[in-house]
């Protein structure tokens, strides 16, 4: 199994002149810590991190410090999330036959959602399916007009919230953005290629822990729920 990791995002909504996978959160770098979930599954034989060119060498240093068993890439990412996953799909080894995409701003992911999510991948290739990894919506979900009036309340008992790692056959995926990029398609995530093209796309449940961190308060979240772990494990081995 390959992954590819987006990682060419930005501090914008962090309030960050970063990118907020380099900020820190419970004493190491955002990214540090999805690349440890990654590495801590068999399952991965491969990873690619994409970002951008200014974030070149700070990427490095943690890809380094990772100190891992197996091959993990730099992949120059594009303009978008899209173009990065396209560019990332490139750079994959010839014999890549099946692929993760994983935020890496999602870093309370854990190896054992990679490996819920690699073997769910391995069953739906044989549909010429793709999987995503979601959470069922708690809230009540309000549809809204342009002018903030409520015109429906869809029924939460069909609606999931999208997560990652979404995964893919490669030559699937890559036909999907060949298509997307010659037609001008411009999409969210990889599974909305999927849906767009009529290729079936199974949801993988996952906890709502797996969250992205967009703001300050994620960070603060995701804190408290790295310290819980550690605790959990120091309890564990004492």
């Amino acid at each position: 199994m390959h992954l590819l990791i987006a990682a060419a995002g930005s501090g914008r909504r962090m309030g960050a002149p970063i990118n907020k996978l380099l900020l820190p959160v419970a004493g190491r770098a955002v990214l540090a810590w999805t690349l440890e979930a990654a590495l801590g599954c068999p399952a991965i034989e491969w990873v690619g991190v994409m970002g951008q060119p200014e974030d070149e060498q700070a990427i490095k240093a943690i890809l380094l410090a990772a100190r891992p068993d197996r091959p993990v890439r730099w992949i120059l990412g594009g303009a978008t999330r899209q173009d990065s996953v396209r560019l990332g799909l490139a750079a994959l080894p010839g014999t890549a036959e099946a692929v993760l995409i994983h935020d890496g701003a999602r870093c309370l992911a854990t190896p054992e959602l990679f490996s819920r999510c690699a073997n769910a991948l391995r069953e739906a290739m044989e549909g010429g399916a793709g999987i995503i990894a979601a959470t069922p919506v708690s809230d009540t979900i309000k549809q809204v007009d342009g002018q903030g009036q409520i015109i429906g309340t869809p029924n939460r008992q069909h609606l999931w919230a999208a997560q990652t790692p979404q995964g893919f056959a490669v030559y699937q995926l890559r036909q999907a953005h060949r298509q997307a990029q010659e037609e001008g398609w411009s999409v969210t995530d990889d599974a909305a290629l999927y849906e767009r093209l009529g290729l079936p796309v199974r949801v993988l449940e996952a906890p709502p822990s797996n969250i992205k961190l967009t703001t300050p308060f994620d960070l603060s979240v995701a804190e408290a729920v790295l310290h819980s772990r550690s605790a959990a494990i120091l309890a564990e081995s004492g």
